[in-house]
């Protein structure tokens, strides 16, 4: 049986455990009237300001690595797409569409890594499309597409998300800091812009007016994700991408329980079926050849 680390598994479901349970704050800031662009861009800068308090010296090592631009770009793009998916969508359908996870790593291992596509890597794209159409049928709609800016957000989140993952295990020999670093950089800056580009034109308002009971949770929301990203750069560069695949799903199972518990979601017989058909692919279908985990 293959060994792993448990300071990096427990890492892994910290991270998962944090993100799983932050639909509970975009959706309190979204009803306060904060845009989940906005609530983004403050958590993350702040996340960063401490981050850089902290770690004083990664501005300077970041430059030896400009490929920490592309890990910039493919948070901030995950991190915008989910937070305001999970915002203004049901917080099941965006988790499920959100974490199609097999789909994306298949994919994009192909394309960025030259892996080649098995008949199990196939396998696991053929499960987990099943899983997803499952969840997205709706008889009045037809065709099982995704059908709402929530849907799409929570699918194209993912395919950066996994884009990120692939990135950070190929840069596995930069520091914790300065990869975390680039992450949340890049999640204040991008939705920094996408705010003020969005607000320019109308589409949303610009943050004139914080509610006082916003503050506490931006505060807390901030220390939590600073926790989250560098408990996750620690457990994702320790632990093979197979095992870090199957621990991060389990932010579904979190997000699921949460907002049912809290009566934010009703889950749907064919929720249940189509979440269990894509948080099973990982297991159901495994590769033979196990992937050795870096130190």
């Amino acid at each position: 049986m293959q060994h792993l680390p448990k300071p990096a598994v427990g890492a892994l479901l910290l991270n998962t455990t944090i993100w799983g349970l932050s639909w509970t704050a975009f959706k309190s800031l979204q009803a306060m009237g904060i845009h989940p662009l906005w609530s983004t861009a403050a958590i993350f800068i702040c996340c960063s300001l401490w981050l850089l308090l902290i770690k004083r010296n990664v501005l300077r090592e970041m430059r030896g690595h400009p490929e920490l631009l592309y890990v910039a770009l493919a948070a901030g793009a995950a991190n915008s797409c989910f937070n305001g998916a999970i915002a203004f969508g049901d917080v099941v359908r965006v988790i499920l569409l959100f974490y199609l996870m097999p789909i994306w790593t298949v994919i994009l291992a192909r394309l960025m890594l030259h892996e080649p596509v098995t008949p199990r890597a196939l396998a696991r794209i053929a499960v987990c499309l099943c899983g997803a159409m499952i969840v997205l049928y709706r008889p009045e709609l037809g065709v099982p597409l995704p059908h709402s800016i929530s849907d799409w957000a929570a699918v194209l989140g993912g395919l950066a998300l996994a884009v990120n993952n692939v990135l950070l295990r190929r840069l596995h020999g930069v520091s914790d800091s300065v990869r975390a670093i680039a992450m949340l950089g890049g999640g204040a800056t991008l939705a920094t812009l996408l705010g003020v580009l969005c607000a320019g034109f109308g589409m949303i308002d610009w943050p004139l007016q914080v509610p006082s009971a916003a503050w506490p949770i931006l505060g807390l929301w901030s220390v939590l994700f600073l926790i989250s990203n560098l408990a996750m750069q620690y457990g994702v560069s320790r632990l093979p991408a197979n095992i870090t695949a199957v621990l991060m799903l389990i932010e579904i199972l979190i997000a699921t329980f949460s907002a049912w518990l809290l009566g934010a979601a009703e889950l749907r017989p064919q929720d249940l079926i189509g979440g269990v058909l894509i948080i099973a692919t990982p297991w159901l279908i495994r590769d033979k050849r196990p992937q050795a985990a870096t130190a």
